[in-house]
């Protein structure tokens, strides 16, 4: 089928307060996985392709994206595709050739006045060529091998009436919120401020973003769609899957060279992976 855009897969589930998975994808076996994964639960996904998943394929954006809308395209469940943690301009630039319908512009790093003119500049750029974007206030640590930051430290957590501002100010479609997730974390330990969230989902009318939710326990999950997180961004689940299912095949047999044998057991661990996770966000709050 066509592909579907983030802005109506967003756009639904915020109506309807839930969220759609959007899982990070690095290579044709990942883009497999996402899209088996959530055709055997029926449900839509999004495809991500971060900027650093692009240094990783040698600065090179086409090839991964092309593979992915051509599987996308073949799909049988909506598909779309959202170009992730962009902080290059080039590479946002490269977006609407690329067959993405939308991206998150990551200027949180910088001071807030930078952060919002910057994005500013961002959005209507993307908006001028159909875009949806999203952007991140407060930081959301574990990004780059850097470690989480202390939940009491200063942009640990997004203030809900800086947001509320932030928003205001930049005209983006989407906000990612810091509410103690964390990027990168192997262990589902982090605990979620929904006392915030609450905050935060009552000052503001675009739909909130969750990043780091590979570290999120499913009940933290389940209470974070309820409070009104509408995306929720996983990765590093899908690595931990894929590596722990290869390491113990080629545990298993150590003679094996074809990679073929090893990959298609990683890659069913993380289809299996991805089902089990659409079917966390789709279970509502007990």
């Amino acid at each position: 089928m066509p592909l579907a855009t983030t802005a109506e897969l967003v756009g639904r589930a915020a109506g309807n307060r839930s969220a759609v998975a959007a899982f990070n994808i690095v290579t044709l076996e990942h883009v497999e996985a996402v899209i088996s994964g959530a055709e055997a639960t029926g449900v839509p996904v999004v495809l991500q392709v971060s900027e650093n998943a692009v240094k990783f394929r040698y600065g090179r954006l086409l090839p991964l994206a092309r593979a992915a809308v051509a599987a996308a395209e073949r799909a049988d469940v909506p598909v779309a595709l959202h170009l992730d943690h962009v902080q290059s301009d080039d590479l946002l630039r490269q977006a609407p050739g690329a067959g993405f319908s939308s991206v998150m512009y990551d200027a949180a790093r910088l001071p807030y006045a930078e952060n919002l003119a910057a994005t500013r500049a961002a959005a209507d750029w993307a908006h001028a060529r159909g875009l949806w974007i999203e952007a991140e206030l407060g930081q959301i640590g574990g990004k780059d091998g850097r470690p989480p930051l202390d939940a009491h430290a200063p942009g640990a957590r997004t203030d809900p009436d800086q947001a509320h501002d932030f928003v205001r100010g930049t005209g983006v479609d989407a906000l990612a919120v810091a509410i103690g997730s964390a990027h990168a974390m192997t262990v589902r330990t982090a605990a979620l401020d929904h006392r915030l969230l609450e905050r935060l989902s009552a000052a503001l009318t675009v739909p909130l973003v969750l990043h780091g939710s590979s570290g999120v326990p499913d009940d933290g999950l389940v209470a974070a769609v309820a409070g009104g997180i509408a995306k929720v961004n996983v990765g590093t689940a899908l690595n931990v899957a894929m590596t722990g299912a290869i390491r113990d095949f080629l545990a298993a047999h150590p003679e094996a060279v074809d990679s073929r044998k090893y990959l298609s057991v990683g890659r069913e661990a993380m289809a299996g992976e991805v089902s089990r996770i659409i079917g966390v966000l789709g279970r509502g709050p007990a």
